[in-house]
């Protein structure tokens, strides 16, 4: 038995028609809820073949905003390795891509348009959520990970948006070696795991007084 009758093979616009549907579902529905399996349905092909064209979920978002680089496919190339240079490894990365003039320019208009587009604002902050903090606190796992990797992402948003997008000085023109050393210590310090219990900020009391 044929199970992929009445699904259509991978035409000439068929990748375009998949872009479509996944545009308006991400935008009306946001990341989380959305299945490859649905968009394929709607679209009328095979779940199968939107991983032939995109590969995953986030790579179908990247498409979906014509991103060269999208931030969730650089993040996670980043991710593995020595735990103790990961700050670095991942500022690095999203330099390259934000710096290069073919990704960059994407992706400066991704974030233009999303302070000026709500539905774009939520589906950014959605993918933000699911593909990023989640995936980095999967990563560096132990107690309060995910707020450790909300942190880290946050001080990375900061640094993405003042140089990126603002383009305040020092920080747009600063070369990337100079920024990575500037700022790393404090996503380094953003990962680390509490020493003292949670909601305590005063000096330890003395319990033998």
């Amino acid at each position: 038995m044929n199970k992929s009758r009445g699904r259509r093979a991978g035409g000439s616009h068929t990748r375009e028609e998949i872009l479509a549907v996944a545009r308006r579902r991400f935008l009306a529905e946001g990341y989380g809820p959305v299945t490859m399996r649905s968009i394929a349905a709607e679209a009328g092909v095979d779940a199968a073949l939107i991983s032939y064209f995109f590969g995953s979920k986030k790579g179908l978002f990247g498409a979906v905003l014509g991103l060269l680089a999208n931030p969730p496919d650089v993040l996670a190339a980043a991710l593995p390795g020595d735990p103790a240079t990961l700050p670095e490894r991942v500022l690095r990365a999203l330099l390259g891509a934000w710096d290069d003039p073919a990704s960059g320019r994407p992706l400066r208009l991704m974030v233009t348009a999303a302070t000026q587009d709500p539905e774009l604002i939520r589906l950014l902050r959605d993918v933000i959520g699911h593909e990023m903090i989640d995936r980095i606190a999967e990563h560096i796992g132990g107690v309060d990970a995910r707020g450790r990797a909300a942190a880290f992402g946050t001080q990375l948003a900061g640094v993405i948006f003042v140089r990126y997008v603002l383009a305040v000085e020092p920080v747009a023109s600063m070369p990337a070696d100079e920024l990575i050393a500037r700022f790393a210590p404090g996503l380094r310090a953003a990962l680390a795991r509490r020493t003292r219990p949670e909601g305590h900020f005063g000096p330890v009391p003395n319990r033998g007084m």
